[in-house]
């Protein structure tokens, strides 16, 4: 018995070894590693039913209990059977793409395996096929209750090569040979499996921890980068601040030269061929002309691609990716190499993701600007409510977010964004649409939450229908904002605050209810008809939101406020839905 089991290993050693040279191949990590769609699922089952074919034909031909032929097999005896690792891949494969791909490996394996003959043939093909689909549904059970471990697996990929050797007792004749096959081949197999599959998953898994932390390296590098240079994009496109901007993407980057450019001229341009690309000239190379025109990323792997002037020119590569405002190409991102090989799709993916977070960077820089340029008195009133420290509080937030939860930060930077600009855009409008007003508190409440995500609960109750009813804007978010830091201010958990918003009587009405510490009676007689000077606040959003309520509805809008200390406080907003003032 014991004799066939260094001919197992040497028989898994094989099957390791081709696993292994596929997983330094890029297809075969993104097979595996795929959502598993009906394309993936086709290729996951032509990979390990070839696995299983493979098996078959590097097994261990057993003629009486005694090996008769450990070579490359094609055909086998009637009286005779095979020792193999069959089992191994077809139990993989369920494993990782589920009951399809496990029967679909099982299947090929299994026919393959009967096609050669063998005493056996039927018991062995029929139990590939059932370890196929049991290790399907296996799979997809433990992943969705907890991961799948290499004990696990070993244990149970050893079981079904058990059940394997109890379908052979059952199904092949004569039962005696069945019997002293069972005796010869059964422990052999049972073990080299398992030690087979225990290599085959770390190989797996090994597969997808490198690439998990590749990409957890290129988040991190890429969000350093962006906290590095995001000073400087706040001072817009400019020679002095893209010089800095490139200087720290040189020695961020495997690049050799980086540029940076507006619509019509280079802005910056550091590293190697600075002799002839010349900041505050026109365009130097062709290709950034095509990428301004387009919009869309080039890649140049070639030294002709870049279409440069100088014939000398040690620039070999380029990825020119644009950098974007409200979907407007207002400049180029230029990443150059003097080796085409440099290049890579590591540097791609990076420059890529750089370019989308410059983007969004000097879409805040512009709105950073534009809101200097208000010269409305009462929208910057209102403004005004948006504490200096709120965008700062928001990007401290988001930079510890970029070291432990990358895409919560961008999704963070995004709602930053969105915030500033329905900020700008509410500023010009005398009237806006209530999803527009929705959003705007959306965003608002992301970056709130962001920093105390324990701290209260946002309950949402909206009448449809409603989404078009015209409101001014800054209306509904500074009573957010109020419940937030005012309603809260002594309570660490269990906050609630309910926005109803529904129609009643030919009015929209919109109801801010928290359950906070509640205002005081003396402060509730005059809240609302003046700014009241307090620790805490000026009242300057509720006095605000009642004279323009008063000013564009003509006293038909109306804002009432209810409270009871230590128990909180109810704010009742009626817009008339038959209101036509025009959108200024």
């Amino acid at each position: 018995m014991l004799h066939l089991l260094p001919f197992m290993i040497e028989k898994i050693g094989i099957i390791v070894i081709v696993a292994f040279l596929l997983s330094q191949m890029k297809s075969f990590r993104q097979i595996v590693q795929g959502e598993h769609k009906t394309s993936g699922k086709i290729q996951l089952t032509i990979l390990f039913g070839a696995f299983g074919i493979i098996s078959n034909y590097t097994g261990i031909e057993i003629h009486h209990n005694a090996i008769a032929n450990h070579s490359w097999l094609v055909t086998i005896g009637s009286d005779n059977a095979i020792a193999n690792t069959r089992i191994m891949g077809v139990f993989i494969g369920g494993l990782i793409g589920g009951p399809v791909v496990g029967l679909g490996s099982g299947l090929i394996a299994g026919i393959h395996r009967y096609s050669l003959g063998g005493f056996t043939a039927t018991a062995c093909a029929i139990s590939t096929i059932l370890a196929g689909v049991t290790a399907g549904y296996i799979g997809k059970w433990r992943r969705k209750s907890r991961k799948i471990t290499p004990f696990f697996t070993v244990t149970v990929g050893m079981t079904l090569e058990a059940v394997q050797m109890i379908i052979i007792l059952i199904m092949a004749e004569p039962f005696a040979n069945a019997w002293e096959l069972v005796k010869v081949i059964g422990l052999p197999m049972i073990i080299g499996n398992g030690f087979g599959t225990l290599l085959f998953v770390v190989i797996i898994q090994s597969v997808l921890g490198d690439e998990e932390r590749t990409r957890a390296f290129q988040t991190n590098r890429t969000f350093q980068i962006a906290d590095q240079t995001l000073p400087f994009f706040r001072q817009g496109l400019n020679p002095v601040s893209c010089k800095e901007i490139s200087e720290i993407l040189l020695l961020g980057t495997d690049a050799d030269a980086v540029a940076i450019t507006d619509d019509h001229r280079v802005l910056s341009h550091v590293g190697a061929a600075s002799d002839h690309h010349t900041p505050l000239e026109g365009l130097a190379t062709g290709l950034t002309k095509k990428v301004l025109e387009q919009g869309v990323i080039h890649v140049a792997r070639a030294k002709k691609d870049i279409y440069c002037f100088q014939d000398d020119c040690p620039l070999q590569a380029a990825i020119v990716i644009p950098l974007k405002v409200h979907n407007t190409t207002v400049g180029a991102l230029k990443m150059y190499f003097t080796h085409p090989e440099k290049l890579n799709e590591v540097q791609q993916e990076l420059a890529e993701g750089l370019a989308n977070l410059f983007s969004t960077q000097l879409e805040l820089a512009q709105a950073e600007q534009q809101t200097k340029l208000l010269k409305d008195a009462e929208i910057r009133a209102l403004q005004a409510q948006i504490h200096p420290h709120f965008l700062f509080n928001a990007m401290n937030t988001i930079s510890v977010l970029c070291r432990t939860d990358a895409e919560r930060a961008r999704e963070l930077l995004i709602d930053l964004s969105a915030f500033f600009r329905s900020n700008l855009q509410g500023a010009r409008q005398l009237l806006i649409p209530l999803e527009k007003e929705l959003e705007h508190v959306k965003a608002y409440l992301s970056l709130e939450q962001a920093r105390f995500p324990n701290k209260y609960q946002i309950v949402w109750e909206m009448e449809s229908g409603l989404e078009k009813v015209l409101l001014p804007p800054f209306s509904l978010q500074p009573l957010v904002e109020n419940a937030i830091h005012h309603a809260f201010s002594n309570i660490k958990k269990n906050g609630k605050i309910i926005i109803s918003i529904y129609a009643e009587n030919e009015f929209m009405n919109i109801v801010v209810e928290d359950n906070g510490i509640g205002i005081k009676s003396e402060r509730m007689r005059v809240l609302g008809g003046q700014t009241v000077d307090s620790k805490k606040g000026t009242g300057t959003a509720i006095y605000n939101i009642t004279e323009r309520l008063e000013g564009i509805y003509n006293g038909r809008a109306s804002l009432m406020i209810r409270s009871e200390v230590g128990k909180g406080t109810l704010i009742t907003m009626a817009i008339p839905l038959d209101h036509k003032g025009e959108n200024e």
